[in-house]
Parts: structure tokens; C-alpha cells; sequence
């Protein structure tokens, strides 16, 4: 029976690779959009594909070797088809311009990504005047329709993506006049914001944010406020985009009745990526929004070989220790993984009795934080048994913060939640001062 991937970006295409090299198919892979490849074809910057090519590749470029390379490994591409449901049973319904089809399918795996939240999502009051866009939106006017964009430019956000798109602004002609962030300093690495200073002497204004939007058909400014004080100023530009702010396209997961996770937003996860319906599985940036393209391409990989062992191929090694049971993603047994502020989320999020040896991609889990910590230390406890410690990390919101799955082994099946905490240096000293205290007594 045929294996249905859902989206054409690195996470899909690189899991029908896989597919088809362990012999698993046929594979059909269905994208709304007209070309596969994913966000990387309208992104023209360097940097793609060292951890799953093993060599620096432009977005564009990138895109197009998966594309090619899963249709050398046999999988079928339908570009320009909509999948707007599944049921139980694995029967996917596909809308395209050739009409509406139904597949059944052995294994279905969603690979949807995740968006930027635009203005109206954000709640930003004030006119809607043209000029208001996201990085995605902005990308694909500028590499894919070579538009100019004259004029000042404001940037909302000051994480990686944010500086990416002062990149493309500048590259299109607007001249930047600010990074905006609601947060105390930016989000990004030290290098991003030296580049941007001395390259293109963009500044980033932190403790901002944007009020007001005013235009009657042209954009002409927002109002941007002070966080702390409330005091708003008014900044002219023609030009505004909405960065960061990163939601799954959960959409198809909710309709099919997939258990949802409060942090990610996107289906909860087991460590081989399989939902809480059996034989659906989940993989890239639908359930950790937003990871680089290359680390989504390792995921879909992942879930391509639990996929394979599911169906009993690939042969032995298809998924390592503990190979998934086609009836494993139940949800009956798990041990659901939960994280504590200012940790946000975790994934993935929850841990199949059948697959407690198995590790997630990269033998790691991702978790963001909502504030920014330093000397923090993540603690791993099941029903007050401490599995393991991290290293002393720093927490800045938006950037992921990795954790070694090494403790997978400790955890008890019939137990209670695993709960990841943050501890900073202050409480680790206090808390081990009020334990030597009670030995004392």
C-alpha cells in the first residue's frame, strides 16, 4: 500500500528518500504548491544542507537536489494537490485541479512545516495599507517575483529570521531602519547583529513594540512603543515585516483528531515522531517550530525509518532499539514529557512504553524558553526520581536549547510525567544549602 507524505519541503522529501531506500512504497508525496522544495526555493542565502548533504548549499539549490533526489529514489511528487483529510483508516482525500481523489494508504506522515504569524494573527490595530508582509512573503516577492522595494523598512523581530530578512530588504533596495523586539536584547548570535550594524548599520530596538499601523492604501508609518514606560513615537517608513512568531500548519492534524501539545501547538510526538493515531506520524517543523531546514530534513528521516520498521521493512536495523509495533502510537501507555517556566515546550513530547530505548532525531530532544536565563541548568524528573542534569546552558527565547536523551532508559513505563525544569545557579546553591541544612537537623 502506498505511504502518503504530506508537504514537499525538506522534512517530506527527505523521508520519501528514505522511504524508498529501505524499499518501502510506493511513496506519494502531496504539496499545495505548485514547486517542491519547500521554503528554502526563496531563500537565497548560503547555509543549507551540512548536516544532511554534508556540504554548503544557496535555499534554491538545496531544494532542488531533494526534489530530484526523491524522484531518482522513485517517489511520486504531486505538486499543485491539497490533502484535507484522513481518517482512521488511512484514507486520504486529495483536491487538486484534476479533481478530488481518495488514497488509501499504509502509513500517512506529516511534514507541513510551520508559518510566521502575520500582523492580523498578532492583533496589531490600525489601517491596512499594502507594505505589510512576513519574511515568507517578503522572500517570495523578492527572490521568485524580483521585486523592488524602495523606501524605509521596519523589522519586526530580532531572532535569526529577522536579520535574514534586513538581508533581503537591503538586497531588494529599501534601506532598514530598525530591528524591533519586544524582548530586552535581541535573539540572535552576537555575529548576526555586529554584521547588521557594520554591513548595513541597521540598529535593534529593544523593549519596542509596534502599536499602531497607519495608511489609507500606501503604508506610512507605525507607531512603536516603549514596553517600560509606554511612551510611543511615530516611525515613517513604506515598508513593515512581521518576522518570527512561528506557528505550525496544524490545521490537517487537528481535523484528523490528533492529540495536540499546549507548547508546540503542533501534534504530540513520540521519540520515532509517530502522533497518538497509529501509523500517523509527524515530522520537521510541524512539531518543532522553527528548526533550520537541514535539522527538519534529519526528522523526516527519522520518521521515514520508524515508518519503515512499522511495516516491517528496511530490514533489522530499520529503527535501532526498539522498533515501533504497527499498533505502538495508540497513546494507551505513554508518558507524556512536560516542561516547567520559563521553559515553553519540549520535543518531542511524549515517550511510547515500547520505544523507551528509542532516541529522537539527533539522540536529542529541543526545547525553547520564554525568557532569557544564564547559568541555567535543565533538570529531568519522573515522580521526584531526578533522571539526569544538563550542563550549565543559556536560555534565550526563540533559539533552541538542546537536551541529551540519554536518561531515556531510567524512565518508568507505568510512572507519571517526565518533567524537564530550569534551574539557575542561585537556585542549585540554595537548594543544596536547605538539603545539607536538613541532613544537619
Amino acid at each position: 500500500m502506498t505511504i502518503v507524505v504530506v508537504g514537499a519541503g525538506p522534512a517530506g522529501l527527505s523521508a520519501a528518500i528514505e522511504l524508498r531506500r529501505r524499499g518501502v512504497g510506493p511513496v506519494l508525496v502531496a504539496d499545495r504548491e505548485t514547486e517542491a522544495g519547500g521554503v528554502p526555493r526563496h531563500c537565497f542565502h548560503t547555509g543549507f544542507g551540512l548536516r544532511d548533504r554534508r556540504r554548503v548549499m544557496t535555499g534554491p539549490a538545496y531544494a532542488r537536489a531533494l526534489a530530484a533526489a526523491a524522484v531518482r529514489a522513485g517517489a511520486e511528487l504531486r505538486l499543485g494537490t491539497t490533502v484535507t483529510c484522513f481518517d482512521a483508516a488511512h484514507a486520504v482525500t486529495l483536491t487538486s485541479g484534476r479533481g478530488v481523489e481518495t488514497v488509501r494508504a499504509a502509513a500517512v506522515l506529516l511534514a507541513t512545516g510551520c508559518r510566521e504569524r502575520p500582523r492580523a494573527a498578532r492583533l496589531i490595530p490600525g489601517d491596512r495599507p499594502a507594505g505589510v508582509m512576513t519574511t515568507g512573503e517578503l522572500q517570495q516577492r523578492v527572490y521568485l517575483g524580483h521585486e523592488r522595494l524602495a523606501g524605509r523598512a521596519l523589522v519586526v523581530g530580532a531572532e535569526h529570521v529577522s536579520f535574514s530578512a534586513a538581508v533581503t530588504l537591503a538586497h531588494a533596495g529599501a534601506r532598514v531602519v530598525a530591528l524591533v523586539t519586544e524582548y530586552e536584547r535581541q535573539q540572535s548570535y552576537a555575529a548576526f547583529r555586529l554584521g547588521a550594524a557594520l554591513r548595513w548599520r541597521v540598529p535593534v530596538w529593544t523593549g519596542s513594540a509596534i502599536g499602531l499601523v497607519t495608511g489609507r492604501g500606501r503604508l506610512a508609518g507605525v507607531e512603536v512603543a516603549d514596553v517600560r514606560t509606554g511612551a510611543a513615537r511615530f516611525v515613517p517608513c513604506e515598508v513593515v515585516v512581521f518576522t518570527g512568531d512561528w506557528i505550525p500548519d496544524h490545521e490537517l492534524a487537528r481535523r484528523a483528531g490528533l492529540a495536540m501539545d499546549p507548547g508546540t501547538r503542533g501534534p504530540v510526538v513520540d521519540t520515532r515522531l509517530e502522533t497518538s493515531a497509529p501509523g500517523v506520524f509527524a515530522s520537521g517543523n510541524l512539531v518543532h517550530a522553527a528548526e533550520t531546514a537541514d535539522i527538519a530534513a534529519l526528522s523526516g528521516r527519522h520518521a521515514a525509518r520508524h515508518i519503515a520498521a512499522a511495516l516491517g521493512a528496511g530490514g533489522p536495523d530499520a529503527a535501532g532499539p526498539g522498533a515501533a509495533r504497527p499498533d505502538a502510537g495508540t497513546g494507551a501507555g505513554r508518558v507524556p514529557i512536560r516542561v516547567e517556566p520559563p521553559l515553553r515546550w519540549i520535543s518531542p513530547n511524549a515517550i511510547a512504553s515500547a520505544a523507551s530505548l528509542v532516541p529522537p532525531p539527533l539522540g536529542r530532544f529541543v526545547l525553547r524558553s520564554q525568557e532569557f536565563r544564564r547559568l541555567a541548568r535543565l533538570e529531568v524528573r519522573q515522580d521526584g526520581r531526578l533522571l539526569a542534569r544538563s550542563r550549565v546552558t543559556r536560555l534565550v527565547p526563540e533559539r533552541p536549547v538542546h537536551l541529551r536523551a540519554a536518561w531515556l532508559a531510567r524512565v518508568d513505563p507505568a510512572g507519571g510525567p517526565v518533567r524537564v525544569i530550569s534551574r539557575g545557579a542561585v537556585a542549585l546553591r540554595l537548594s543544596g544549602w536547605v538539603q545539607a541544612r536538613g541532613r544537619r537537623r
